[in-house]
């Protein structure tokens, strides 16, 4: 099972709704937000705001309790563990910010089944207050990738990790999104790869505009429910279906195995859901 990477976007994915527009709406800044999303980035707005924020005296914990009311599907959580538990290496690749996913996945008790968060960094500067950085630097080095936003290419991000597990000798992904900035992403994926697009979001509507250009297996997902179902039996399809090739390859020794137990593990690991 060690083969297999599982990226989760974070917003709309793993909880759902979008976490900057849940805290000012909830700190009642919408109004300020909305005169002000016409005239800067989304990653500067959000720090902007989080500016606004501390003027009106908002603490760093009035944030954090209001993450911590995020609503999530009930079995987002167990899918999760599960995913973990099977022994798959979980990632974050989120356009929202480290203060907000950490302090929500710490609350909901899985902040240690990933290995790495790839977000906006966030810090809480001497004055109390909550700074939102770019997580790429566009104003002295564009990335250059008109399907992403300025602040961060999850494409380049997914590079990155597909270049460092490859060295571990991780072959498998399965990319989990629902929003424009997924689709770069997804287009990194390879043959034998899994993308699970959240249906009739963005991330699904482009997917199906492009399918010539996918060579993931699309695997579409509707709430909570279906993700866990879903991504579940993709990692046991891929992990049946790594445990036949092992068995039937060059290099295994067909002595020490049952030719029943062969016989019954083949069919299963070929039946990969669609």
């Amino acid at each position: 099972m060690a083969g297999i990477v599982v990226v989760f976007d974070f917003d709309k994915t793993i909880i759902d709704l979008d976490s900057d527009n849940w805290v000012v709406d909830e700190l009642g800044a919408t109004e300020s937000f909305n005169q002000l999303l016409p005239t800067m980035p989304w990653n500067t707005l959000m720090d902007t705001m989080m500016g606004e924020l501390h003027s009106r005296g908002k603490t760093i914990d009035d944030i954090a309790e209001v993450l911590k009311r995020a609503p999530i599907h009930p079995r987002v959580v167990p899918a999760i563990r599960a995913a973990h538990a099977l022994g798959c290496d979980l990632r974050v690749v989120s356009d929202a910010n480290l203060f907000f996913i950490e302090t929500i996945l710490k609350h909901l008790g899985v902040r240690d089944c990933f290995t790495e968060i790839n977000t906006n960094p966030s810090y809480v500067d001497d004055q109390g207050r909550l700074r939102i950085l770019p997580s790429h630097d566009f104003h002295s080095s564009p990335h250059g990738c008109d399907l992403c936003p300025p602040n961060m290419c999850k494409g380049l991000v997914m590079e990155r990790i597909q270049a460092s597990v490859a060295k571990e000798g991780k072959k498998k992904f399965i990319y989990l999104g629902d929003g424009t900035g997924d689709f770069c992403p997804s287009l990194k994926l390879r043959e034998g790869d899994h993308v699970m697009p959240r249906k009739n979001y963005p991330l699904w509507d482009l997917i199906c505009k492009n399918r010539v250009h996918m060579k993931a297996e699309i695997h579409e997902w509707s709430d909570g429910e279906d993700l866990e179902r879903v991504l579940l039996q993709l990692i046991n399809a891929i992990s049946m279906e790594e445990e036949a090739n092992k068995l039937f390859s060059g290099d295994c020794k067909f002595g020490s195995i049952p030719m029943a137990a062969a016989h019954q593990a083949l069919p299963k690991a070929l039946s990969v859901p669609h």
